[in-house]
């Protein structure tokens, strides 16, 4: 008997092997091939978002909307602090605790956290649901955190869970 793969667990798997992609920057079938077998080894272990609950196109969007937005921006921050003479950086690394609602989605947040240029996430504490995160500018720390917690929030909408309650 043939088990059929849920839409959920689908969108997951195609979501991890582009993320993969886009963190080496390039599109090219070892690329597409390794990324698929390490979201297929992730998710079979139980890291990442659940492949069990729905998908919610307007929150996902809009986490899409957000993650793009969020390339763009620091991209330009990146390039300016590239470009004038001045260092103007004050690098810290800041403990992010997320919601408890948000835990079943902290992969998620460390590929869009570290995709985007001058943040990075250094480690991760799937038990207390802490990202430990590089920053450029520590000036920046609390529009960092909120920011980081709007993502969560709204990847929680985007793809609730079985027993969150979202």
């Amino acid at each position: 008997m043939r088990k059929h793969v849920r839409p959920r667990r689908l969108a997951t798997l195609v979501a991890l092997t582009l993320a993969w992609c886009a963190l080496w920057r390039d599109i090219s079938a070892a690329n597409i091939l390794a990324g698929a077998v390490i979201a297929i080894v992730v998710t079979s272990i139980g890291v990442g978002t659940p492949g069990t609950g729905g998908i919610r196109l307007r929150p996902l969007t809009r986490l899409l909307w957000l993650v793009a937005v969020d390339l763009v921006r620091s991209t330009i921050v990146v390039a300016r602090e590239i470009l004038t003479p001045a260092d103007r950086t004050e690098e810290s690394i800041i403990a992010v605790a997320t919601p408890v609602q948000t835990r079943d989605h902290l992969l998620l947040l460390v590929v869009a956290i570290t995709l985007t240029p001058g943040t990075a996430v250094v480690d991760a504490d799937p038990d207390t649901g802490t990202l430990y995160v590089h920053l450029l500018h520590h000036d920046g720390r609390d529009v960092a955190i909120d920011h980081i917690n709007a993502l969560a929030r709204v990847a929680a909408e985007a793809l609730p869970t079985i027993g969150t309650g979202s």
